[in-house]
């Protein structure tokens, strides 16, 4: 992870002040550069508690997803769905996971085109693994208290609906 320049020097905010007199006040700039600077903070820091285990944030979160499902099982298609992400970028992971003896692949019976990706055992004890250790250090946002987190989720809620993440019923 980059070592922030200074503890006084914050360059968001300076880009924020240059972006004011260049263009005017934009306070989603500040804002949209801030919660990715923090994205790659965060991801820096999980995928640093993941790796020992052979994974990144990405394996890891197919892995929940599958142990999530009845039967530890999805349909590529579904799992590319649920994750938000291209179906190239599926086949890399779950491959990976395969390779790795996490998870497996068969024909998917209902689909003839498709493929089922399963988790293994060997998964269900990575993920179990990876799923305390990362509770541990809160996910990387243990600078915010529960109620803090609980906030944060509210707030990114508009911005998903909006992006059809998910629909509010």
């Amino acid at each position: 992870m980059p070592k922030p320049l200074s503890l006084t020097f914050d360059p968001i905010a300076r880009a924020d002040e240059l972006w004011k007199q260049r263009w005017g006040s934009v306070p989603s700039m500040a804002a949209i550069t801030s919660i990715m600077r923090a994205h790659q903070i965060l991801l820096a820091q999980v995928d640093a508690v993941v790796k020992p285990y052979g994974l990144t944030f990405a394996r890891y979160e197919a892995l929940v997803l599958l142990t999530f499902s009845r039967a530890g099982e999805l349909p590529m298609s579904k799992i590319g769905e649920r994750l938000m992400v291209h179906p190239t970028s599926v086949t890399n992971t779950v491959d990976r996971l395969q390779r790795s003896g996490l998870v497996a692949k068969r024909p998917n019976p209902e689909d003839g085109r498709g493929t089922l990706a399963s988790i293994t055992d060997k998964g269900r004890e990575v993920c179990e693994a990876a799923t305390r250790e990362l509770m541990a250090v809160d996910f990387g946002m243990s600078a915010y208290d529960a109620e803090e987190c609980g906030e944060i989720f509210a707030m990114l809620r508009p911005l998903r609906i909006r992006a059809q993440d998910f629909t509010e019923d």
